[in-house]
């Protein structure tokens, strides 16, 4: 019972994420429902921590406050380019100097293009390393010292199944940048623990995100919504799709203390996809 052991320390307030802050990247979304920004976001928030909420898309952005605040939930947006260098490194020393420390980075942008080596295009391959993979080491880059000065602290980089297997399609600039999340956080886990900084990976399957509304039905289905909701969920073992709030809760236990053992690893999200074999 968690009441008995004293050595995992909870906040004073109500909460798994009571009394921290919490920078969470890419936290609007592409359309209604539940993206895994906008869910981690929300879920967060109810948890106890200050959920300081950036992207690049005012409106989305503003969509998920919005349902912070209504649920009572602490907030602050930014709109912020994270491939843009200086404006990530403008950003952390901001927010640093105002909110006195980040507790917690969850590094959640990201997006697919189509194609393999011969169809993707130099500029989209530049695109999506930038996009998937540099906008992660930005952040790493940025908010570690902060995490250092504060005694330590949580970061949690978002990546894909496409990182660890063929999900379907062909999109080998996505699968290389996702996979390369991966071993960016274990590597920056093993450098950075002995300041108390753990971190870690998610690694969402095909989830019903609006990212399949809002792009991936055009691309691969015609359009076909339903089509492409149909040929995923097939892959699925567990028979049924998840969506956003499956990414946050994994990304919730690996913010929180009770992960205080947890670094370097990874938690897959995908509901028995990539264990089988066909």
């Amino acid at each position: 019972m968690l009441q008995d052991m004293p050595d995992h320390p909870r906040g004073a307030r109500s909460g798994r994420l009571a009394g921290k802050v919490a920078v969470i990247g890419g936290a609007g979304s592409v359309g209604p429902g539940w993206g895994n920004g906008r869910a981690a976001a929300v879920l967060f928030a109810r948890e106890g921590a200050t959920v300081l909420l950036t992207d690049r898309d005012k409106d989305a952005l503003e969509n998920t406050a919005d349902q912070v605040r209504a649920e009572g939930g602490t907030v602050r947006t930014d709109l912020l380019d994270v491939t843009e260098p200086d404006a990530v490194q403008a950003y952390f020393t901001e927010t640093a100097a105002r909110t006195g420390r980040i507790d917690i980075l969850v590094n959640n942008v990201g997006g697919s293009r189509p194609g393999g080596a011969v169809e993707l295009g130099l500029d989209d391959w530049e695109s999506q390393l930038r996009t998937n993979l540099t906008s992660a080491f930005l952040a790493c880059k940025h908010v570690i010292p902060v995490m250092r000065a504060g005694g330590g602290g949580a970061i949690v980089n978002t990546s894909s199944c496409s990182g660890l297997r063929w999900t379907g399609a062909a999109q080998a600039g996505y699968a290389a940048a996702k996979a390369a999340v991966i071993q960016l956080s274990r590597v920056t886990a093993v450098q950075y623990a002995p300041d108390g900084i753990r971190v870690n990976t998610v690694v969402p399957g095909q989830l019903h995100t609006p990212m399949v509304e809002a792009r991936l039905a055009g691309q691969r289905a015609g359009g076909d919504v339903a089509k492409l909701l149909a040929q995923r969920q097939a892959r699925i073992p567990l028979g049924f799709m998840g969506d956003g709030r499956d990414t946050a809760y994994a990304a919730l236990f690996l913010a929180c203390d009770e992960a205080r053992f947890v670094t370097g690893t990874e938690i897959v999200v995908d509901g028995g996809m990539t264990a089988r074999c066909d």
